[in-house]
């Protein structure tokens, strides 16, 4: 049973940073491409960044292109997104997907990030 859970999320001000993780079981996150997703209230998920399988392409979504990372650690069998430069428009629920459909529904609940002063 694919399993994915998201942590590191929570407050923090313009211009700070968090490391997001999403601990993966019952599938090796080395043998796929994953990708974080984000959501706000009312609004569709909307796609952030992808990673493939091997962890040597990634692409980003241009507003966060430059200032947030994704990478994994496949040792821990985990996917990570570390964000710098924060800005109030991050603020959304990051949810990690399994592969690189967005909608898919192997997924996990999501970490808040909310980015204010």
């Amino acid at each position: 049973e694919v399993q994915l859970v998201e942590s590191g999320g929570g407050l923090v001000q313009p211009g700070g940073s968090l490391t997001l993780s999403c601990a993966a079981s019952g599938f090796r996150v080395s043998a796929y491409a994953m990708t974080w997703v984000r959501q706000v209230p009312g609004k569709g998920p909307e796609w952030v960044s992808t990673i493939d399988s091997a962890g040597r392409s990634t692409s980003y979504d241009r507003s966060v292109k430059g200032r947030f990372t994704i990478a994994k650690d496949n040792a821990q069998n985990t996917l990570l997104l570390q964000m710098n430069s924060l800005k109030p428009e991050d603020t959304a629920v990051y949810i990690c997907v399994k592969g690189y459909d967005p909608a898919s529904l192997e997924r996990g609940q999501g970490t808040q990030v909310t980015v204010s002063s």
